[in-house]
């Protein structure tokens, strides 16, 4: 079954402050080293581009493909 944008949100939400607590910072950290504001990211608030996306990634140091683990499959 398709996911809506809205479960797209608060699963992108989950993976990324999932990602940030195993990289072991703070948002204010995060935003600090990347220059992404990641409390709208995840609050479910902020749908963000692809470039945005891939600088997450390299931070927190996996592929694209990694990002999206079992938490988007519904």
């Amino acid at each position: 079954m398709e996911q809506s944008k809205e479960q797209l949100l608060v699963n992108l939400a989950k993976r990324v402050k999932e990602l940030r607590g195993i990289k072991g910072v703070t948002q204010e950290e995060a935003l600090h080293d990347t220059g992404i504001q990641f409390s709208r990211i995840e609050q479910g608030k902020r749908d963000i581009q692809l470039s945005t996306l891939k600088k997450l990634c390299q931070y927190f140091e996996i592929s694209l493909g990694d990002f999206f683990n079992a938490s988007f499959e519904d």
